[in-house]
Formats: structure tokens, C-alpha cells, sequence
């Protein structure tokens, strides 16, 4: 019997891995025939052809006419129904959660903003219940997953909130409260993490196998892909570099600590600098009033750009990324506020490793960044579309979430 049951598993695995491998194949060739599937990936015409049955059945693929003949009969052309599942993106990273349900190209097919009004503890909770109560009820699809970006040191292999300052969560075990809830897979992960898998699935990271996002919002964290997968660091806090103290005897941050970057290169820190000198209510008002050449917005502006050029050096130091991202609402203060981290960071680093890194800025609405972040999870452990992402922590929480190709 165990040795039965060894050789079934083993046949489902590979069922799954073909039916993936065959999924992907169409999805990324937009419209393709099972003889070229058959071609690309190495795999036999009737495996093929069993393959695409069973997803035709299960509604993810489709005949959509034919192809050019070389010369016999013209090949039947497939392509993956992009509106066969939705499924549910959750960004709680900013002063309100916002919410989307997302199709299987990564499309916004309905949107929900609700306020956070300095609400925390128990009662934000409640609002992530009602975020997805309100995105589940509008859509008819059937639902692949939820995948959420949560502020805050994150256990993804456990779905743990391990201390979210803002939000009052400590030791939360917001995955499995969903699960039991909805009844669907979740993944949940810190939300830079999934911002910085959003631009390396959606966006300028599609050329790279490795890259940086630092997001900036009320907080400053960084999202590392190396290698084509998710760095999260043995204890899960690698990105943690908005609490890492860049100014001596500095001002208090909200981690207890003293001189962290968050105190002088976030949004929140950026605005209070600007206010005691201008009259600045946000940081639209900041940017603006940088780029018309105001002198009293400069030196804070400008500061917050030296000590992020700190940190850009720092990451070049250890890890020797090609590309370190910028995201967030700061974007708005321009290329000359980019260059200025540039600068800093080839004068703190080793010109020869440095000057091979590109700094940027995210080209991903900053609004959706985390929302497409969290999809990208959902899409890449649930139906195996972005593959390069599969193994390590990501295969581990597959492996406690998910059941198959169809939800």
C-alpha cells in the first residue's frame, strides 16, 4: 500500500506539472496551437491534448479559430479565458485599505477604498473583513485566492503579522483567520515584498533576475528579488530598512529607536520638515512646490535623498543588484530628486559595482503596486503562471494553501 500510494502521488505531481507547464505555455504566447505547445515545452501531442482537455473543461482555456496552414490542415489556436477566475488583491499598507479583484492578466475588474481612520487592533481587522466581503460580492467568477500586503515584520510561510506597529497587530494570525473565513488560499507577505514582486512580474523588473523596490510611503521598507525568487531572510525581516539608524542622536521613530531612516526620508518625515517651513498640508503640496524651486521645501527634500543614496550604497554592498526601484508617492519630486540618490549613492559605495546599478523609479501606479504584488502570489502558487518564482518559502506555503489548479 505505501508504495501504491508513493507511485499515485508521484502521478498527481506530474499531472499538475504538465498541466501547469502547458497553462503557462498559452498564457504567455497569448494565442498558440497544441502542436507548437508541443514544441516549446518538450511535452508529447497527446499529453498536450489531454492536458488542454482538462482545462477546457475546467473553463481556464479556449479555441479561439485557427492558424496559418503550412501546407495540411490549419492549427486550432488556444488562449487562456483571462476572466475564467478572479481573484482578490489586499494592500493594508497605507492610511486606508484598499482592495481589487483582479483577472488572470493581472486587470482591475472592481475596486474598494475604505478609510482607515486611525482605526487599529480588533477594529482594523474588522475592516479587512469587510474589504473582502465587499470584493467578493462583486464578482460571479469563481475565486482563485486572496494575496495580501500587510505592513510590518511578516512569518509568509506561516501567515503570521509578527508586529505591525500602525495597525496594533502583534503575533496576528491573519491567514488562517481568513482561511477559516473564506474558505479560499491566502498569502499573505510584507507589503514591500509583494511591491517589489509586482515591478519583477508586471514591471521594469521583467529583464532582471534580481532588483531592489524601496517603497515610501508613512514608512520606508525594501522588497529584494534575487535569483528570480522572493528574499526574505532567515528571520523574514530582510527589507527592514526604514529602522535602521542613519543619524546620530537623531529624533525618535516610531520603533522606539533613534535616527531611523523612516525619521528623515519617509513621506511622513518629508511632509512634517516641509511644514515647519512652508505651507505644506501634503506631500502633492511638497512636490510641487520642489519642483517650482521653493527654498524652503529644498533642504528637507533634499536631505531625504542624501540618506536614501546611504541606504541605495548599502544594498550595493551587499547584494549587487542591478536595479534598485523606487516607489511610492514621493515619484512626484522628479528625476532631479533621483539623481541626487544616485550621487550619494556612487560617492558611498565601489564606483565599479555601483556604477552597474540602475536607480529608477517604479513605473506602477503607486495605488496599485501592492494590490498587483499580492495578485502576483495568488497567480504564480495557485496556477503556476509566473514560474521562475516557484521553490523555496513560496513552494512552502503552496504546498499548506493550495490543492490544485482549480480553486
Amino acid at each position: 500500500m505505501p508504495a501504491h500510494s508513493s507511485r499515485k502521488a508521484t502521478h498527481q505531481q506530474t499531472r499538475l506539472h504538465n498541466s501547469r507547464l502547458v497553462l503557462k505555455t498559452i498564457y504567455d504566447h497569448g494565442r498558440i496551437s497544441r502542436a507548437e505547445i508541443a514544441r516549446i515545452t518538450g511535452l508529447t501531442r497527446p499529453t498536450v491534448s489531454d492536458m488542454v482537455a482538462e482545462l477546457m473543461e475546467e473553463g481556464l482555456v479556449e479555441e479561439v479559430g485557427q492558424g496559418p496552414s503550412e501546407g495540411g490542415k490549419p492549427p486550432i489556436l488556444l488562449s487562456v479565458v483571462d476572466d475564467a477566475r478572479h481573484l482578490i488583491g489586499i494592500d493594508l499598507a497605507s492610511d486606508a485599505f484598499r482592495g481589487a479583484v483582479i483577472n488572470l492578466r493581472g486587470e482591475t475588474r472592481h475596486r474598494v477604498h475604505l478609510p482607515l481612520h486611525g482605526q487599529d487592533g480588533e477594529a482594523a481587522l474588522q475592516l479587512v473583513y469587510r474589504l473582502i466581503d465587499e470584493l467578493a460580492s462583486a464578482t460571479d467568477r469563481p475565486l482563485l485566492g486572496i494575496g495580501i500586503g500587510t505592513p510590518g515584520l511578516m512569518d509568509p510561510v506561516n501567515g503570521v503579522v509578527r508586529q505591525a506597529v500602525n495597525l496594533d497587530w502583534q503575533d496576528l494570525p491573519l491567514r488562517r483567520l481568513l482561511e477559516e473565513r473564506y474558505a479560499l488560499p491566502i498569502y499573505v507577505a510584507n507589503d514591500c515584498q509583494v511591491a517589489a514582486l509586482a515591478e519583477y512580474t508586471f514591471g521594469k523588473g521583467k529583464d532582471v533576475d534580481n532588483l531592489v523596490l524601496i517603497k515610501i510611503e508613512h514608512g520606508i521598507g525594501a522588497g529584494i528579488v534575487l535569483n528570480g525568487q522572493l528574499f526574505y531572510g532567515s528571520t523574514f525581516g530582510a527589507g527592514e530598512i526604514g529602522h535602521v539608524a542613519v543619524v546620530e542622536e537623531g529624533e525618535r521613530c516610531r520603533c522606539g529607536n533613534f535616527g531611523c531612516l523612516e525619521t528623515v526620508a519617509s513621506a511622513r518625515a518629508i511632509l512634517q520638515r516641509a511644514r515647519r517651513a512652508a505651507q505644506t498640508t501634503t506631500i502633492a503640496d511638497v512636490c510641487r512646490a520642489f519642483q517650482n524651486g521653493d527654498e524652503r521645501v529644498r533642504q528637507p527634500v533634499l536631505e531625504a535623498a542624501k540618506y536614501l543614496g546611504v541606504a541605495a550604497a548599502n544594498l550595493v554592498g551587499a547584494l549587487s543588484v542591478r536595479r534598485i526601484l523606487i516607489a511610492g508617492s514621493v515619484t512626484c519630486f522628479g528625476e532631479g530628486w533621483l539623481e541626487a540618490i544616485r550621487q550619494e549613492m556612487l560617492r558611498r559605495s565601489l564606483g565599479a559595482v555601483a556604477c552597474q546599478t540602475e536607480v529608477g523609479f517604479s513605473a506602477i501606479d503607486p495605488d496599485d503596486i501592492v494590490i498587483l504584488g499580492a495578485s502576483a502570489l495568488v497567480l504564480t502558487y495557485e496556477l503556476g503562471l509566473f514560474a521562475p518564482l516557484a521553490g523555496g518559502i513560496g513552494a512552502t506555503i503552496a504546498e499548506t494553501t493550495s490543492g490544485g489548479v482549480t480553486p
